[in-house]
């Protein structure tokens, strides 16, 4: 039942009492390398670029103010309030518990993907171990390379077609054009030039080659995975190893493992901003970075962008945040702590945008290209453009094992925190299997981190990148957390209420928050969650990788949204679930699974005339 019995009671009092963080510094150091991750410096600064520069920052900030942060308050103080993961939560509101299992799931599928992408850190981080400078994607000597590899920094005496179109700004290009531009320019020291035959661009740059053939070893599609990578499947293997072993001893070694992985990423970005402002270019970069271009704000491309950037640079929705805040004591000021690591968060996005693009434009330069053809987003920007920018540099090894270090550093902490979410969720639904058994939390981390890992391999076959590509498409897709979010929102400022949520506020940090999160938590948060979920399905194509010129088959995107769906379906089929298993009348049923009357346990420090410390109970 609801109320709970004595059994029950006497079964909790067996349990090893639940761990918290030894200070609210652990809460926080551990919320910003959770949240700070890759997304905040891949992603953040080219939409930014791509979306008018310094004016995607009105978007990003109204979306920051509306969504952002509401939710991320929200998800800590809930923690916080209840002293339970990712599924308990929901005992104020148990019609809703189907949103806590989507999250474990769609956590379960983020967990297996995204470490991924440590494994390839490691691998350009081994490959950088060197005392000379010639990091294997510097030349075209290698195994691996084809008769088509030509650096991109080697001059050919030839201009293209779309050079010269773009210097006539014409769509067809005619023999007069040719005829001009010839007069113009071959001419002197470009005497002996020419239009750039087909030959001369059909090259690929030995980075891109490193990256195809060395790293990812790529096949055709994702119906050839033409066996495993062995090299990555062992990279994996030690990036599984690595976040094991920052989480399975439980919160107060997290806590303190948080501290070194979370600011370790900020000494590297100081380091790469001082040198990457002292290139020649740097200001090019920068100018496309941050020249605002208002005419895009009336584009609602560019607020759906600030809003899915903000949803998923904040890690919302997958119970990680719940997770962390549950270690806090009853009393912590979750309330100011979460609105400083929203700070935090959104002026590290901007301050690795100035690194990145400071590189960007010295390769710019180097290249003799434009930004845009330089500048890309997600894998690409960090495995491509970078190892790419750094070649020029001397030292080139030193500088790349500095930014590998630093990817790997800002994946972690998000990994193992991501992880922490689920495992928090799990054991604290079954604390008696998990938590009341010796070393239990650690095998039960264990098992899941081996499971992980056997269906992780499927992304470091040959067709593995295809398999990533799909999972980060489809397992935590844009509409699929938005569902999520749209559902948990209501559960509090609908289902539990408003006011009762602010009393509980209250209860917490000793004051009401500010009203302005209660017009969010009511209409204006859940009414973009669903706007923007909408427009993102109305807007749906299919998955493509124009990089590679793929188009996936029918059963790829069948499969695809078996995992979009298989975390979205469990909202709605938990609630009829549980509304049909409950016995009770209309408003019985109603009473006991939307706003159902049961005890809170504190965890507080009050203390009796002697000292002792005492448990106390609210009621809602």
């Amino acid at each position: 039942s609801f109320q709970g019995n004595s059994t029950s009671s006497i079964m909790e009092k067996a349990l090893p009492e639940r761990e918290k963080w030894t200070s609210w510094a652990d809460f926080i150091m551990s919320c910003i390398g959770y949240a700070i991750g890759l997304g905040n410096v891949w992603r953040f600064p080219y939409l930014c670029y791509q979306n008018g520069g310094g004016a995607f920052f009105i978007p990003y900030i109204v979306a920051l103010i509306f969504c952002g942060a509401p939710l991320f308050i929200l998800e800590t103080s809930w923690g916080q309030l209840l002293s339970v993961g990712g599924l308990g939560m929901f005992k104020i509101c148990p019609i809703f518990k189907g949103v806590g299992i989507a999250a474990v799931v769609m956590a379960f599928w983020l967990n297996i993907y995204y470490i991924v992408v440590l494994s390839w850190a490691l691998c350009y981080l081994w490959a950088s171990l060197r005392t000379d400078e010639n990091v294997p994607w510097r030349n075209c000597n290698n195994t691996w390379n084809s008769a088509q590899c030509r650096s991109e920094y080697e001059k050919i005496p030839c201009d293209s077609n779309k050079t010269i179109l773009s210097f006539f700004n014409a769509k067809t290009l005619t023999a007069d054009h040719l005829l001009e531009y010839k007069k113009q320019f071959f001419v002197g020291a470009k005497s002996n030039w020419s239009v750039c035959t087909a030959e001369q661009l059909n090259v690929t740059s030995p980075v891109k080659e490193f990256w195809n053939f060395e790293v990812l070893g790529i096949s055709k599609g994702i119906e050839y995975p033409d066996g495993l990578r062995w090299d990555l499947a062992f990279f994996l293997f030690v990036a599984w190893i690595i976040c094991y072993l920052c989480i399975f001893k439980g919160v107060k070694w997290t806590g303190k493992v948080v501290y070194f992985t979370a600011s370790f990423p900020y000494i590297m970005l100081f380091c790469l901003l001082i040198r990457g402002l002292t290139l020649p270019g740097a200001s090019l970069g920068l100018e496309f970075y941050l020249k605002p271009d208002f005419s895009k704000v009336f584009s609602s491309k560019v607020w759906v962008d600030a809003v899915t950037q903000v949803f998923f640079s904040y890690g919302l929705g997958l119970g990680a945040l719940v997770a962390l805040g549950s270690y806090n004591n009853f009393h912590n000021n979750v309330y100011k702590q979460a609105l400083t690591v929203c700070f935090v968060n959104s002026g590290t996005s901007v301050f690795a945008g100035f690194v990145i693009f400071s590189f960007i434009g010295f390769m710019a330069t180097q290249q003799e290209k434009s930004v845009e053809e330089v500048a890309q987003a997600g894998p690409g920007l960090l495995f491509l453009a970078y190892p790419s920018g750094i070649l020029q540099l001397p030292y080139t090894q030193v500088w790349s094992c500095l930014f590998f270090s630093m990817v790997l550093f800002l994946g972690i902490d998000s990994q193992f925190c991501t992880m922490e979410g689920f495992f928090t969720a799990i054991i604290d639904e079954f604390p008696s299997l998990i938590r009341a058994r010796k070393y239990g939390r650690e095998v039960f981390i264990g098992i899941i981190c081996t499971i992980s890992y056997f269906i992780g391999l499927s992304t470091v076959t040959r067709g593995g990148f295809y398999v990533f590509q799909l999972f980060d498409f489809y397992a935590a897709s844009g509409w699929a957390l938005l569902w999520l979010l749209f559902f948990e929102c209501i559960a509090i400022s609908w289902s539990v209420g408003i006011n009762r949520w602010y009393d509980h506020m209250h209860s917490m940090i000793g004051y009401y928050p500010s009203s302005w999160w209660k017009f969010c938590w009511v209409f204006a948060t859940p009414a973009v969650c669903m706007g923007v979920m909408i427009f993102g399905l109305v807007k749906y194509t299919p998955l493509r990788i124009d990089a590679y010129n793929y188009d996936y088959p029918f059963w790829g995107h069948v499969f695809g949204w078996f995992l979009s769906l298989s975390s979205m379906l469990c909202i709605p089929g938990y609630a009829i679930y549980i509304w049909i298993v409950t016995p009770g009348t209309l408003s019985e049923k109603y009473e006991k699974l939307f706003c159902p009357n049961i005890e809170i346990e504190k965890v507080s420090k009050n203390f009796d005339d002697d000292g002792d410390e005492l448990d106390t109970i609210e009621h809602v």
